[in-house]
């Protein structure tokens, strides 16, 4: 008999005795780190993933966070390796979304951090249980799959985290942390989905080289950087120009800014003025410019008019609107001749646009719920208006980071995007270089041009590269006219886009039960042979 100097092995090949006993089934588990020196780790590992995001930036924190995160979990028990997930996504989620406290205090900020966290930690249950299936059987190119299976873990999580509740919070995917990156091109072939995949697919690959002493992982983590920096990006074809002006009007547009009724949209006209007499083929005002429902007050519609007319274009504009018994988040395509174009916002904010179960959480906190007086209705026309013969993409705010909104737009054939948002509700904290990040990655994976424009800031043009075109300060009251490429062709990316996470997703699963119910046959089995040798 062969004896094997590998460790992991031989937990694999130990103990022969009767199903139940805990002790010989620990026995079979990889070599796991303290409990204790995992806790600490983990949250340490989790604060540092935030600094792989802006205001930060920077991006290998994210991969030193992960291979850490990875590295607690592995030979874990489940219940273990759900505390340190949720210890992890603790760390990670309380420091990155503390923005959120500054709309209406804490309480929002410690439901949306502690449900993502609790979300977070199971999913590390499933990566625990990845290591547990793929680790504990003789032979490493049977272990070789691990990297494999835990990244696929991954990528479900962030599916999953990404759908629900309530439309999901796709916001802090791995993906989206590589914006600086030299690895961000390679989001035109895969997409933020399939970026999140190789990040952890290459942290997973070199906690196995550390463990196991073997330089394949190794190497097949530095395969997978080295092919992602290299590759081009994904070809889109250039097919001219658009001259688009873009406003930050700067104005009182925050949620309890002190204002009267058309102050937000009298600011805009005042930064808007110097262009006027400047040719543009279109102009574009951020989220809630218009604070008055133009679609029903004669004299704001009348203020457009004189405004597209001033432009000699037409203007893409936001307001709230009310059509029946419903009110929308509406993008309005505003030419000489009134609203021609619509798009409504197709994921309203959760607690901010409106309040899911409403009974429910105002029997839980009667004063905060109150406050919300906002229930705008989900959209559901295409988040695309055409601008003569040229199609433009959109993206309303926290649209910007559901895959269904850009992949719409993109299938349809956008050939550059406008994302509209209003900031105004975080001044002075990280979220919108956060969504700006998200922005740049959307250029890069649907191979066009983004015009980011916000009330308050940051506002900017962004390259089908992700670098930016041009930008305006937070809190600046500015006006600027760019020459925008137009672009045809469809990426990659955007092909995969509606189905890689699901399909990723749904694989890793099948892979679990299939080698879940292979392991406990094995189980069985040395448990009848040793019985026979008795």
């Amino acid at each position: 008999m062969t004896v094997t100097a590998d460790p992991l092995v031989r937990h694999a090949l130990s103990g022969r005795s009767r199903r139940g006993n805990p002790r010989e089934h620990n026995a079979r588990l990889p070599v796991a780190v303290p409990f204790p020196v995992a806790i600490v780790a983990s949250a340490i590992a989790g604060g540092m993933l935030d600094l792989g995001y802006p205001a930060y930036g920077w991006w290998p924190a994210t991969f030193v966070s992960v291979t850490i995160g990875l590295w607690t979990l592995r030979g874990r028990s489940l219940p273990r390796a759900f505390l340190i997930s949720l210890v992890y996504g603790a760390a990670f989620y309380f420091t990155h979304l503390v923005w959120v406290s500054r709309f209406l205090g804490p309480i929002p900020w410690v439901a949306l951090a502690g449900l993502e966290s609790l979300l977070f930690g199971a999913g590390g249950v499933l990566i625990a249980l990845a290591y547990r299936v793929a680790t504990t059987r003789a032979g490493y190119g049977y272990r070789a799959i691990t990297p494999v299976l835990v990244a696929g873990v991954w990528v479900l999580r962030e599916t999953l985290m990404g759908s629900t509740p309530y439309t999901g919070f796709p916001w802090a995917r791995v993906g989206f942390s590589l914006a600086e990156s030299p690895l961000a091109e390679a989001a035109s072939w895969v997409g933020t989905t399939g970026l999140s995949f190789l990040t952890v697919l290459v942290c997973a690959s070199v906690v196995e080289a550390l463990i196991l002493r073997r330089w394949e992982p190794a190497a097949a983590a530095a395969v997978i950087v080295v092919a992602a920096i290299a590759v081009p990006l994904f070809p889109t074809e250039q097919v001219g120009t658009m001259r688009v002006g873009w406003v930050q009007g700067n104005g009182p547009s925050g949620y309890f800014d002190t204002r009267t009724t058309g102050d937000i949209m009298r600011a805009q006209e005042e930064a808007t003025a110097p262009l006027l007499d400047r040719e543009m083929d279109l102009l574009v005002w951020p989220e809630g410019a218009v604070d008055a429902d133009p679609l029903r007050d004669v004299a704001v519609a009348g203020r457009l008019d004189r405004l597209v007319q001033g432009a000699g274009a037409p203007a893409l504009v936001n307001a709230a609107t009310t059509r029946g018994a419903d009110t929308f988040n509406t993008s309005m395509l505003w030419t000489s001749a009134g609203p021609q174009q619509l798009h409504d916002k197709a994921n309203p904010v959760p607690f901010g646009e409106y309040v899911p179960d409403r009974w429910f959480y105002e029997a839980i906190a009667p004063d905060l719920i109150g406050l919300i007086q906002r229930e705008y209705t989900p959209g559901s026309n295409t988040p695309l208006v055409n601008v003569g013969d040229v199609p433009i993409g959109l993206a309303i705010c926290f649209d910007v980071i559901y895959d269904d909104v850009i992949h719409q737009s993109a299938a349809s054939g956008a050939q550059m995007f406008v994302f509209q948002t209003n900031n105004a509700d975080f001044r002075g904290t990280d979220e919108n270089l956060q969504q700006l990040a998200i922005a740049r990655m959307r250029a890069i994976e649907t191979g066009k041009t983004a015009v980011n424009v916000s009330t308050t800031g940051t506002s900017q043009v962004i390259g089908r590269d992700g670098q930016v075109l041009a930008q305006v300060a937070v809190d600046t009251t500015a006006a600027k006219i760019t020459e925008v490429p137009l672009r045809t062709g469809t990426t990659l990316a955007v092909v995969l886009m509606p189905w890689l996470g699901w399909t990723l997703s749904i694989g890793t699963v099948l892979a679990l039960l299939i080698m879940s119910i292979r392991r406990r046959r094995l189980h069985a089995d040395s448990q009848e042979d040793g019985w026979m040798k008795l």
